[in-house]
């Protein structure tokens, strides 16, 4: 005889089968340890929502996904209940309306759904000036969304969720959460109240099994952009894979981190900055980012932007926290052979400033030289023109 442990256990890791291209199959999801919970996620038909979506349900998270192309949500639906074997269920509404949330949330409990996991990652950004550029109806429209329907949201299944002492909430900030944003200044506006709004919750969660994880992903290659009415701009030259900010979002979620910066050392160095550079530097680091590919001013010759420097000494910052950590980590043998390592690197950077230093003293001797050519050659020109005026004077 059996135990359901056991089942459990040698089933799990067996691949599915279901009805799909004429081939009978049926998943063994419901082995999983999260089967039969549920996630709620809106923006769920594109970019960090969908990919969101499909890590969900490959753990076998039944659906309810929300978003305003309902036509895009049902396609994804019916392929996430092929592969996965899960439930799911669509809601096509324009959250950036009054009361949606009320509504999305009536809709849900009327159905008996229990809610375990609330992802907020629906929003949307205008550009351009402030003052000038921008449209009022739709920076409104944009905070309703990215503001109010995300707190109504909050509230109405965070009550639920602290009544069960269970459950968990992934809302998505941004990176510019904690950076000033230049001509796109009401989207960072709404993502510093998301992360604010998030941290102090997550203070008032305490002492329970409640958790809330900010996710500040850097520029994410989607459509976002083009949705907000921007150009090409620079920052569209490093963008990062939203299955990868998904994927370290949904583990971060997971674990009960109170905030993730998805991505690599890049990022993290953004962070840093963030927290350690002035202000003006910040906003003209971001304002550069921001700035359309074509109007992109040359920089002057021989300067390198302030925040470049910065950059650098986040990155150093990082770097060096990671180093010590390592360090701190490591075995004797280990540390030994880092020692005779960073010997042999000492001995080379050695020789190489050596080098440096003959090669700058040449280079010296020769700016001298040609310093005392040219001042010879300007006094010589000096006295024939002093010569050529005494004449035409007399």
């Amino acid at each position: 005889m059996y135990s359901l442990e056991g089942l459990q256990g040698n089933l799990k890791h067996l691949p599915a089968w279901g009805v799909k291209q004429g081939v009978a199959y049926k998943t063994l999801n419901t082995m999983n340890a999260e089967a039969g919970k549920t996630a709620l996620i809106t923006g769920a038909s594109s970019g960090i929502g969908q990919e969101l979506a499909k890590l969900f349900a490959k753990d076998g998270y039944n659906l309810v996904m929300l978003s305003r192309d309902g036509e895009k949500l049902t396609q994804l639906a019916l392929e996430f209940e092929e592969d996965y074997g899960i439930q799911t269920t669509v809601i096509s509404k324009d959250l950036s309306q009054e009361n949606v949330a009320q509504e999305v949330y009536d809709e849900v409990t009327s159905k008996g759904i229990t809610v375990n996991v609330l992802v907020n990652d629906a929003g949307v950004s205008t550009y351009g000036k402030f003052a000038t550029e921008t449209d009022w109806e739709r920076e409104k429209s944009m905070i309703h969304l990215n503001v109010l329907t995300l707190t109504h949201m909050t509230k109405l299944f965070l009550k639920d969720m602290v009544a069960r002492d269970e459950g968990k909430i992934l809302q998505l900030a941004s990176l510019v959460s904690i950076t000033p944003f230049p001509l796109q200044a009401v989207y960072a506006a709404t993502k510093a109240y998301v992360y604010n709004f998030t941290q102090s919750l997550n203070n008032e969660l305490e002492g329970t099994n409640v958790t809330m994880t900010a996710l500040l992903p850097n520029g994410t290659e989607t459509n976002f952009f083009r949705e907000a009415g921007a150009p090409p701009l620079n920052v569209e030259k490093m963008l990062d894979d939203p299955a990868v900010v998904a994927k370290d979002g949904y583990d971060a979620l997971m674990t009960g981190k109170r905030k993730v910066v998805p991505g690599g050392l890049k990022n993290k160095s953004f962070e840093v900055m963030a927290y350690v550079a002035p202000q003006e530097t910040l906003a003209s680091m971001m304002r550069h980012f921001n700035t359309p590919q074509d109007e992109q001013k040359q920089q002057e010759e021989n300067k390198t932007p302030g925040w470049v420097l910065g950059l650098g000494i986040a990155a150093a910052v990082v770097a060096g926290v990671a180093l010590v950590t390592a360090w701190n980590q490591a075995d004797t043998l280990t540390k030994a052979r880092y020692r005779y390592k960073g010997y042999r690197a000492k001995q080379k950077a050695n020789g190489l400033l050596d080098d440096v230093k003959d090669a700058l003293v040449d280079t010296w001797d020769t700016v001298k030289k040609q310093s005392v050519d040219t001042k010879e050659s300007v006094a010589d020109g000096w006295d024939t023109l002093k010569s050529k005026a005494k004449t035409a004077t007399a």
